[in-house]
C-alpha cells in the first residue's frame, strides 16, 4: 500500500437502511442493511467494520452524505456523523440527494421514496455508468398519481434499497459542500 491512499466514504441513513460505501485506489466495498430506526446505534461500528474489511486505516479523504429526503432523526444522525468525521479527519463532506443512491443501471429513470399519505418524494435522472449524470426533474414531493403521470413509461424504482456506490459516485461527480438536509 502506498503512503497516501485516496479513500472516499459514502453513507446514508435517510431510509430504513444503513447504507455505506468505500472506494480506494484499486478497490471498493459497499454495505447496506435494514436497521429500521437504529441508525445511531449501528452506524459507528458498521463504518469501522467496513474499513477493517477493506484492510484500510479508519480515515477517508472525502466523505459523501445522503442528504435525504428521509426521516428527521435518520437524516440528522447520518449528517452529524459525517460532519463529525469530516472535522476530526480534516476532510470535506459533500452532500447529494439520497434519491441519487436509488438509481440502477443506465438510462433515464425515475426514483421515489414513500412520503406517506399517498405521496412520494421523487426525481427523474439521466443515469450513466450507474450514477446520475443529469437531472430531468429535481427531487420534490408529489402525489403518487402526479409522479406516475410525470414519468410516463420510464423505469420507476420505488423504495429500493439504496446503493452506496451510486451515492459515492454522485458525490464525486457533483457533490457540493453547501448542502442542506431534506425531510419526508
Amino acid at each position: 500500500m502506498t503512503a497516501h491512499v485516496h479513500v472516499v466514504l459514502a453513507l446514508d441513513t435517510a431510509t430504513p437502511h444503513l447504507t455505506l460505501a468505500l472506494r480506494w485506489e484499486g478497490g471498493e466495498a459497499a454495505f447496506s442493511r435494514e436497521v429500521g430506526r437504529a441508525h445511531a446505534e449501528e452506524l459507528p461500528a458498521a463504518t469501522r467494520q467496513l474499513f477493517v474489511d477493506a484492510g484500510l486505516p479508519f480515515h477517508a479523504d472525502l466523505i459523501v452524505i445522503g442528504t435525504g429526503p428521509g426521516s428527521y432523526t435518520g437524516v440528522r444522525v447520518g449528517a452529524s456523523y459525517a460532519l463529525g468525521l469530516g472535522r476530526v479527519w480534516g476532510v470535506p463532506v459533500h452532500g447529494v440527494s439520497t434519491l441519487e443512491g436509488l438509481v440502477r443501471g443506465d438510462g433515464p429513470q425515475a426514483v421515489s421514496l414513500d412520503a406517506r399519505k399517498g405521496n412520494v418524494y421523487g426525481a427523474v435522472y439521466e443515469v450513466r455508468d450507474g450514477a446520475v449524470q443529469g437531472v430531468r426533474h429535481a427531487p420534490q414531493k408529489f402525489s403518487l398519481e402526479e409522479f406516475q403521470s410525470l414519468i410516463g413509461p420510464l423505469p420507476h424504482h420505488q423504495d429500493p434499497v439504496p446503493n452506496g456506490l451510486a451515492l459515492l459516485e454522485a458525490g464525486l461527480r457533483h457533490g457540493a459542500t453547501d448542502w442542506a438536509l431534506a425531510y419526508l
